[in-house]
């Protein structure tokens, strides 16, 4: 089943038909994982295919060996990853919610790639704070209060031209909106502003999904 509603929601739905039928190639075990995931009240955190074959694009352009995710939900982006890596490929993956994790565990093991990605059950920054061997990719996709965090861990872990992605940079377009103000926009809008300025790192960003902050380490 193909998906039929955009969550890159900058592109029109009526031409999203169009790149899923001309663009998108998801393997079956993408698929299957998203399928199972549609129907939860919380799917609406996956991101979207056409992010996920982003993400393997980008894995195989850098030869992304060591990946770093914060935020694994159901395990889409980190499957999409491992899926795209070589065979001694190693995934860390941070997350607190042992539910949405147990649906990315089984959906890894059917697609044969659980060797590669070793899973952390508790807050991110206390995984983050213990790691030490460089990343070559990291993607940011968890609370939002944090992501300054999670950026600065980030550019510890990554390796010199090492990438970072975070992840909901538009958030709906809240964060160009000066009336909303609650937390999360907040955490997202400073970030995106410190993250205009910042000299440490190369900056683009693209429009799909809810919009994807690229920052390479330089």
């Amino acid at each position: 089943m193909k998906p039929t509603k955009s969550k890159s929601f900058l592109i029109p739905e009526e031409f999203y038909g169009y790149l899923v039928d001309n663009w998108l190639r998801e393997p079956e075990p993408l698929e299957r994982l998203r399928e199972e995931t549609a129907p939860m009240e919380m799917a609406g955190m996956q991101i979207s295919p056409e992010q996920g074959q982003f993400f393997a694009m980008l894995t195989k352009l850098l030869n992304v060996n060591r990946y770093l995710e914060v935020g694994v939900f159901t395990g889409y982006s980190s499957l999409a990853v491992a899926l795209a890596m070589p065979p001694d490929g190693k995934i860390v993956a941070c997350d607190i919610s042992e539910e949405f994790t147990s649906i990315a565990r089984k959906h890894w093991h059917l697609a044969g790639v659980e060797n590669k990605i070793e899973l952390h059950l508790a807050p991110a920054e206390e995984t983050l704070s213990k790691l030490s061997d460089p990343f070559d990719m990291m993607f940011v996709d968890a609370d939002k209060v944090n992501y300054d965090s999670y950026f600065e861990h980030g550019l510890r872990l990554l390796r010199p031209g090492g990438l970072m992605l975070i992840d909901n940079v538009f958030w709906s377009g809240a964060v160009a909106d000066a009336a909303v103000n609650d937390d999360d926009t907040l955490a997202l809008r400073n970030l995106n502003a410190k993250l205009h300025q910042d000299d440490r790192i190369d900056l683009a960003i693209v429009p799909i999904g809810d919009g994807l902050t690229m920052a390479r380490k330089r």
